[in-house]
């Protein structure tokens, strides 16, 4: 080893490939090594009457003969200027290290970084300049929703006044599509300036008091009229278990149902529309909240799930050409819920209808919190049975007792004819029933009740069924 070392050619030619300059000098200040680096970076021929003031002059001088040092000479990182032998600069980072054996002999190894920090420089100016171009276009964005706004109420307002007064039924059919058409104008230009709002980061949560029931309701009046008048049957459900008075942001929770059914109804034809707010969890004065919009519409495949949330993506281009929109509903829809600390995720099957649903965490109020509304439902016929299903599954003991186990037994039973017979009205009976019958459960126990009644509702026989064994493994 000792002889490896006294090989000097071997240390020159090692020193000569470092990426690092070195250069060793004197205690007077004279430069006395150097390697092949150091005569790149700072262009010398030779350093035979090079001082180290010559290269560092802002970090050292020569006082007495000596050379003083303005840093600690221990082998810190220290960012300094070199100048080259034309008396051009560089930014670089050093290391000096003294020779603690004779304490005459100094080491400096560097590096040029004045490349690395022209690039930071140009990042940084390339950012500000980007967040400038963002300021601005969501600033012409507001603007322009803002201006567009202006007009279209303008038309919406007289049209709507002409109707009043208009006895032509060909003029008033032409009015109607007008008025529909400012309608669906304001609705896009809402999407737009939100989604502006959410890219640039100013959309604020605002977390207030509100009646679950009162919100629901007035969500279920404004699409009822639109689901009927396509043929469709709309069930509304609110678990008995959830307290009436919340703590949350209304608007956005109510924002966000009201893009899920208006995309419910827009894609379906036959069949139903459903949405069944149940709670799966429960922690101090927070509640969580599962909000599930189900509809027998076209559905949606696999490969094209993952483009359902991104912006301005739809399915395909023939959706679009058919069923109108921009792509926005959704992906404001999920902004709006991770903003709100939630989730929002889609199961669906394409021809069987899509199944799109969001918890969140909400708080209720001391004053409220041991207050319970009776279950509420909207519309009649297949749904009254399942209302007495409900009401006689409200009725048995706790969950854990003989009472309760055998009670869920009977409804499996009941439930597994059902399937086996296609019978998926009186099936999704007694899901219902079942779910009811686990409130109180672990939440392991009522998310498979959860489960369980989601497959059913979709009409698949292999999910229930494998719903159904997984939940009677977790009943043992």
């Amino acid at each position: 080893m000792r002889q490896l070392l006294d090989n000097k050619s071997y240390l020159r030619k090692m020193a000569d490939n470092l990426f690092e300059f070195i250069i060793v000098f004197a205690d007077d200040g004279d430069v006395t090594f150097s390697n092949e680096e150091a005569y790149n970076v700072l262009m010398y021929n030779n350093m035979d009457d090079v001082k180290i003031t010559d290269i560092f002059p802002t970090l050292f001088t020569i006082e007495n003969g000596k050379c003083v040092c303005r840093e600690n000479m221990d082998g810190r990182m220290i960012s300094v200027n070199a100048y080259r032998s034309n008396n051009t600069c560089f930014e670089s980072e050093i290391r000096i290290l003294a020779d603690t054996e004779t304490n005459n002999r100094f080491t400096i190894v560097g590096r040029d970084i004045s490349g690395r920090e022209r690039m930071l420089r140009e990042l940084k100016l390339a950012k500000d300049n980007g967040q400038t171009l963002d300021k601005v276009k969501d600033e012409f964005v507001a603007n322009v929703t803002h201006e567009l706004r202006t007009p279209v109420n303008g038309i919406l307002g007289n049209i709507r006044e002409l109707m009043g007064k208009e006895l032509d039924s060909n003029k008033l059919y032409t009015m109607e599509m007008i008025e529909k058409s400012c309608s669906d104008m304001n609705a896009l230009i809402n999407n737009i300036l939100d989604f502006s709002k959410l890219q640039a980061g100013k959309f604020e949560i605002e977390e207030r008091e509100f009646s679950l029931h009162a919100m629901i309701d007035y969500v279920r009046s404004n699409h009822m009229n639109k689901i009927h008048e396509k043929g469709l049957d709309f069930f509304v459900t609110i678990s008995p278990d959830i307290p009436d008075k919340l703590i949350g942001d209304e608007l956005r929770i109510e924002q966000v149902l009201n893009n899920l059914l208006s995309n419910a109804t827009k894609f379906t034809t036959v069949g139903k529309i459903m949405l069944e707010v149940v709670t799966t969890a429960r922690a101090g004065d927070k509640i969580e909240l599962f909000f599930m919009v189900m509809d027998t519409g076209i559905g949606i495949s696999d490969k094209d799930r993952d483009k359902l949330f991104k912006d301005f993506s739809q399915v395909d281009a023939s959706i679009s050409r058919k069923y109108g929109g921009t792509g926005l509903g959704l992906n404001i829809s999920k902004k709006l819920v991770n903003l709100m600390d939630g989730d929002i995720s889609v199961d669906s099957m394409p021809g069987k209808g899509s199944n799109f649903n969001f918890s969140l965490w909400l708080r209720v109020p001391k004053e409220g919190e041991n207050t319970f509304v009776e279950d509420f439902k909207v519309d009649t016929g297949a749904i009254a049975d399942r209302q007495m299903e409900s009401i006689e599954a409200e009725q048995t003991s706790a969950y854990g007792s003989q009472e309760n186990r055998e009670e869920i037994e009977k409804r499996i039973m009941k439930l597994t004819l059902c399937v086996e017979m296609d019978t998926w009205e009186k099936a999704e009976m007694f899901a219902e029933a079942v779910k009811q019958l686990t409130i109180g459960a672990p939440k392991d126990v009522t998310t498979a009740a959860l489960r369980l009644k989601m497959a059913v509702q979709k009409e698949n026989k292999e999910k229930t069924i494998e719903a159904m064994e997984a939940f009677k493994l977790l009943l043992g």
